[in-house]
């Protein structure tokens, strides 16, 4: 039976209904050699999230992928925290941001080194926190992707692979489409197929060819930066999608949050609830089916995170 890894331990996919695939919780982009880079007061940043994450499970959100890797202030206790006191299940990522937030130990480490790092946070814990990474995260450059990021890539490749991880990757700028595809060869020269990887920001792309190539690969497609300003664009790039014959491999998401260590409270934290409150009753009116919401919403994420082993 497929599982997801959660931070709290693995949980059959069946148990889970409706999930966001792409959130954070807890990230910090102050910069990789910043004094105290990702800690803070479990105490206070459970009081600044709590109440999103208990409005994300009323309105009957049952998981969140926390999308944060190493070098944007990852902090394992501070999910382990929030998760005991929430039913959200909550998935933690294993990996590394884009160049220029990497940590110091990833500048000059070996491709088998980030391998072994990435295996050791799926199958045994975060930094000697006990807590495991249910994914893969990794970022690119939008200049290009440089041969630190193809490193990361292949070493994320053969870590997934013997694990059953999925990798997702943050691909933005003008480039988007064309990294993308970069990306699933360099994968798949490494020996993970095109299907266990997920293009986040697909939305930064507005060509529906390139979201047809990459679907073509076996690939997700992450329309994960929801929000009300945006809800046209996002309207008209999922019926697109949907209307190229793409459902299978749509993934929706706000990409919100989150708890800012170093700013008052933790900063101003977007919450988890207009996908369900507004985008989708938005695709209804415009002739979405349940079996397609539930597709896109539910059973994608499931086969995307799922593992069995």
């Amino acid at each position: 039976m497929p599982m997801i890894q959660t931070v709290l331990g693995p949980v059959p996919v069946e148990r889970l209904g409706l999930i966001l695939p792409h959130e954070h919780l807890f990230t910090d982009l102050r910069g990789a050699d910043t004094p105290g880079l990702g800690e803070a007061d479990l105490d206070d940043v459970q009081a600044a999230m709590q109440r999103h994450l208990d409005a994300a499970w009323a309105a009957g959100i049952t998981a969140l992928v926390e999308c944060t890797p190493a070098g944007v202030g990852r902090n394992p206790l501070a999910l382990k925290r929030l998760a005991q006191h929430t039913p959200v299940a909550i998935v933690a990522a294993a990996g590394l941001y884009r160049q220029e937030f990497l940590p110091r130990w990833a500048l000059a480490a070996s491709e088998a080194e980030v391998e072994a790092r990435m295996l050791a946070e799926l199958n045994e814990g975060i930094d000697g926190s006990g807590v495991r990474a249910g994914f893969i995260k990794l970022a690119v450059s939008n200049e290009g992707i440089t041969e630190l990021e193809k490193r990361d890539l292949r070493a994320a490749a053969r870590a997934a692979a013997q694990t059953g991880a999925v990798v997702a990757s943050h691909t933005s700028g003008l480039l988007s489409g064309a990294h993308a595809l970069e990306e699933v060869e360099i994968l798949e020269s490494a020996g993970l197929p095109g299907s266990r990887f997920i293009w986040v920001h697909t939305q930064n792309s507005p060509h529906l060819a390139e979201h047809r190539a990459v679907a073509a690969r076996g690939a997700y497609l992450g329309f994960d930066g929801l929000s009300p300003e945006r809800e046209e664009a996002f309207l008209k790039l999922v019926l697109d999608a949907l209307g190229a014959g793409l459902g299978r491999q749509i993934l929706l998401s706000h990409d919100a949050g989150w708890y800012r260590p170093g700013e008052p409270g933790g900063g101003k934290v977007r919450g988890y609830t207009y996908l369900v409150e507004r985008f989708l009753p938005r695709l209804r009116e415009r002739g979405v089916d349940e079996a397609t919401i539930r597709l896109m919403t539910d059973e994608n994420p499931k086969r995307a995170f799922g593992k069995t082993r």
